[in-house]
């Protein structure tokens, strides 16, 4: 995740964990990447990859905030890079500064755009407000209206926080009416230090000894769980192969014993890193700390970086600080204890380095099991997994029971309440 603009960003949302990450970096007055920056990275990038198609993924902070034409820059300097290679662009954004210009870029160079928006208007606004306080939802909107005018391809990020928890239909029904049809949601969970540390963050790494507490916003294990029971139940039944959620993609994915597409379930990780605007490299985007930067590329080759011993042990430590009681879990297959950014409560047993959220993915994990079980079972048959929703629908009628004074089934001609349904 490259980060052009460090984190500066023209919201103040409540929850975020990136916008304290100015205060690494105390003298910088100007948070653009410079252009030698720039172009280092995007020739070292392309260069220390053996792929036909290279994927670039600009984040922020919020990314709008350098204009159209620094990212025209960027897409002249890919084609100047890409040696044959083929070049693909994610963009992620709070929409607030979308307009006609923006659009017809975005369209044009066919970037994928991943737009944040929180649910409807309330459950947005109570967290994703402006620098002065102000509820951001009608910007957002007229946001995606620019994309849908100039037909840019989006998604949507919707970060599940504790209040959006409680209602997560309606955050699922109203996504999939402005136009979604790839969700991510995103479990926020922070650890807030009662006082800053020597580099003034405030909101603490997991391995961080420092007193602290789990914020008011974090979402809480079981709810979280039962958001996306309660989303998964209504998707599963009305919406597989029209709305696809991210995650439960990449479950379905594991169900057929593949290796997970996102990070956060591999059993191993590091190969999602983050980079600052002046070329620092960090282990990862929720490990921008100063015991995670690996180095910066205008001093070290970015290719020798992410091979250093430093980021290797980063990502194999995800394996193997596992607790026992995540080693003998019967969906640890599916899981892999999570993101290690949320491994910091212990065990039933008191080991530590249990994931914070493990409750509310045992109870999703447990609850999909069946319906992942038919849809892997069609692919390997090469049928369409949609075809979970007629199943879904036999069995649900074969389980309903008649009226009392209908026709008993049996076929005795009897009504159902004198025959086999006297005993119910």
């Amino acid at each position: 995740m490259t980060k052009p603009i460090g984190p500066l960003c023209n919201l103040d949302c409540k929850y975020c964990f990136y916008l304290e990450k100015e205060n690494l970096y105390p003298q910088t007055s100007d948070w653009r990447m410079p252009d030698d920056v720039l172009e280092s990275y995007i020739r070292q990038y392309i260069e220390a990859q053996n792929a036909e198609v290279i994927s670039f993924a600009w984040q922020g902070g919020e990314p709008t905030l350098l204009g159209v034409d620094y990212f025209r820059k960027v897409v002249e300097l890919e084609k100047r890079y890409a040696n044959g290679k083929r070049i693909k662009n994610a963009f992620q954004t709070n929409g607030i500064l979308l307009d006609d210009r923006w659009g017809e870029f975005l369209a044009e160079n066919r970037f994928l755009v991943g737009l944040s928006i929180d649910g409807p208007e309330e459950l947005h606004d109570r967290y994703r407000v402006d620098k002065g306080g102000q509820p951001t939802f009608a910007r957002v909107m007229r946001g995606l209206g620019y994309l849908k005018k100039h037909g840019v391809e989006f998604n949507t990020l919707t970060v599940v926080e504790r209040h959006n928890s409680q209602h997560p239909l309606e955050v699922y029904r109203f996504l999939k009416e402005v136009g979604s049809g790839f969700l991510q949601f995103i479990p926020i969970v922070e650890r807030v230090a009662t006082r800053s540390g020597a580099d003034g963050l405030i909101l603490i790494s997991p391995a961080s000894t420092q007193p602290a507490k789990v914020s008011t916003w974090s979402v809480e294990p079981r709810q979280y769980g039962k958001f996306l029971c309660a989303i998964f139940d209504e998707w599963i039944r009305h919406d597989v192969g029209r709305v696809y959620v991210q995650l439960f993609d990449v479950a379905l994915e594991t169900w057929l014993g593949l290796k997970a597409s996102l990070c956060v379930f591999r059993e191993t990780c590091g190969s999602a890193m983050a980079m600052e605007h002046n070329g620092d490299l960090y282990s990862c985007d929720h490990f921008v700390y100063r015991e995670n930067k690996l180095g910066n590329i205008m001093e070290k080759p970015l290719e020798s970086l992410v091979r250093s011993a430093q980021q290797v042990k980063f990502g194999l430590n995800k394996r193997d600080t596992l607790p026992r009681y995540c080693r003998e879990c019967d969906v640890r297959f599916a899981c892999h204890g999570e993101c290690p950014k949320h491994r910091f409560i212990r065990t039933p047993d008191g080991e530590e380095g249990l994931n914070y959220l493990c409750a509310g993915y045992k109870l999703f994990f447990h609850h999909i099991d069946p319906y992942m079980r038919f849809m892997a079972g069609e692919l390997l048959e090469h049928r369409p997994p949609a075809n979970v929703m007629a199943w879904i629908r036999e069995q649900e009628k074969a389980q309903q029971l008649p009226g009392r004074n209908d026709p008993c089934p049996c076929g005795s001609g009897l009504k159902y309440k004198k025959c086999c349904g006297h005993s119910v």
